[in-house]
């Protein structure tokens, strides 16, 4: 599609700036729209260039704001419920996600990644061993920079890896990445999916454009993933923690191994690796499986994964004080990702939860203390509903404090020298905090001013 034209962006975060100034640099003139009508319209402006095509509407959208508009960019945070989205499909207006206009203009390979979990550590470790191979790497998405910021730099020898959210895969039109990933899928943002077919859909759409020379690489343990890729019509790689695969990457005698049907290689000893727990391990094997696909030659692979330390706010170690470990896994943030952080944790743990709620269930979370969980201290809006839940699954050792800071102490004043402090709060930081990353770099400054 022609960009030269007149185009709506809906949102003023990170994705929508970053995709009106894209559309700029293609020549186009940008309808720049907000709901909330309390922005300041100047501060809007001054992030860009004097006397760039840039009109400003916040507030309701009316149908004659869109007079000459030929499509519209929605940034990945606004649902497609929302009540001007009404108006642009009366008035027949395409609608296209961040990501599909980033695809639009980019040049080079690609890799996309999504899941419930994982997303962030496999796309950074991707990240990492592409750049040992390729001269220009872009690492976009969510995990921290729109893809839109850094689409007109590639180049046909450049290489990005994409973390994708099921809001972004909404919103594709014929994105197709050279290599596609899906690493587990189980219930999350169900406030805004509503149900969990319509959630795993929106997933599964990261392959659905992909033709025979591609590749998608699936976690083999999780059934509807199994489904999913007999359904495919590109190439398909598997990974498994669990069992021992005909064809595909597994764990064997502490290492991971990838069989091809025929021969059985050594990638990496689990020994060697710096990222704790079996989900790390999926982690890894999805990286090695994405960037085998990209022609990374093994040993740079090799060499890269070794050398690989966790992602902030994914398990990450923070300190340890008499005896007592710290561990900042703000990034879960939904009860799956936190089951992981608990399995990863060396020995009994006091285990900080709780934060706005996102409709999730919590008790399978709850069934996976198995005994280490020695405290379990809450806070936020969801406190309540996690208790509750705890009370029924027969856990009471169970504390409420009134924000993180407060929490922190106690776990301080109750741990004992061996235990293991985990902030892993099966729930989105809203609410309390911006993000997950604010919440994950409090909990840090707190522990270090203990």
């Amino acid at each position: 599609m022609d960009m030269s034209q007149k185009v709506l962006v809906a949102g003023t975060g990170i994705s929508g700036i970053a995709a009106a100034r894209l559309l700029l640099l293609k020549g186009g003139e940008v309808v720049l729209y907000d709901g909330n009508e309390a922005l300041d319209e100047k501060a809007i402006r001054e992030k860009f260039d004097e006397g760039a095509k840039v009109r400003v509407i916040l507030g309701e959208l009316r149908r004659t704001d869109l007079l000459g508009v030929e499509l519209a960019v929605i940034s990945p945070g606004i649902p497609l419920d929302a009540p001007f989205v009404s108006v642009l499909d009366e008035a027949e207006v395409p609608i296209w996600g961040e990501l599909q206009l980033a695809y639009q203009c980019a040049k080079g390979k690609l890799a996309a990644i999504t899941g419930t979990n994982g997303k962030t550590t496999t796309t950074a470790l991707t990240g990492e061993i592409l750049k040992t191979f390729y001269e220009s790497v872009f690492v976009v998405g969510n995990i921290g920079e729109p893809f839109c910021l850094h689409a007109m730099e590639t180049t046909e020898r450049t290489a990005t890896v994409a973390e994708v959210s099921s809001f972004m895969l909404e919103t594709i039109m014929d994105f197709r990445p050279d290599v596609s990933a899906i690493l587990n899928i189980t219930p999350d943002h169900l406030d805004r999916h509503k149900t969990m077919e319509c959630y795993i859909e929106t997933k599964e759409r990261i392959a659905k454009y992909q033709e025979e020379e591609d590749l998608c690489v699936l976690n083999h343990d999780d059934p509807v993933l199994r489904e999913f890729g007999e359904t495919l019509k590109c190439r398909v790689a598997w990974f498994s923690s669990r069992e021992e695969l005909s064809k595909g990457y597994y764990v064997k005698d502490g290492a991971i191994v990838y069989n091809d049907g025929k021969t059985v290689t050594e990638i990496v000893r689990l020994d060697d690796l710096k990222l704790i727990g079996r989900h790390n391990h999926e982690n890894v094997m999805a990286a090695v499986a994405i960037t085998t696909g990209m022609g990374v030659p093994l040993e740079k692979i090799r060499e890269a994964v070794k050398k690989f330390e966790a992602v902030e706010h994914r398990i990450e170690f923070v300190t340890e004080r008499f005896g007592v470990k710290y561990y900042n896994d703000s990034k879960g943030t939904n009860p799956d990702a936190a089951m992981q952080a608990i399995k990863a944790m060396p020995g009994p743990t006091l285990l900080i939860a709780g934060g706005y709620d996102k409709h999730s269930e919590f008790d399978e979370w709850i069934e996976s203390f198995d005994g280490k969980v020695r405290y379990l201290v809450l806070i936020g809006q969801t406190r309540d509903k996690i208790s509750d839940c705890a009370k029924r699954h027969g856990f009471r050792d169970i504390m409420y404090a009134e924000d993180l800071e407060e929490a922190v102490r106690v776990c301080a004043s109750y741990a004992n020298p061996g235990d293991n402090v985990l902030l892993s709060p099966a729930c989105a930081s809203w609410g309390q905090f911006k993000n997950y990353e604010e919440r994950g770099r409090k909990f840090k400054d707190y522990v270090r001013g203990l």
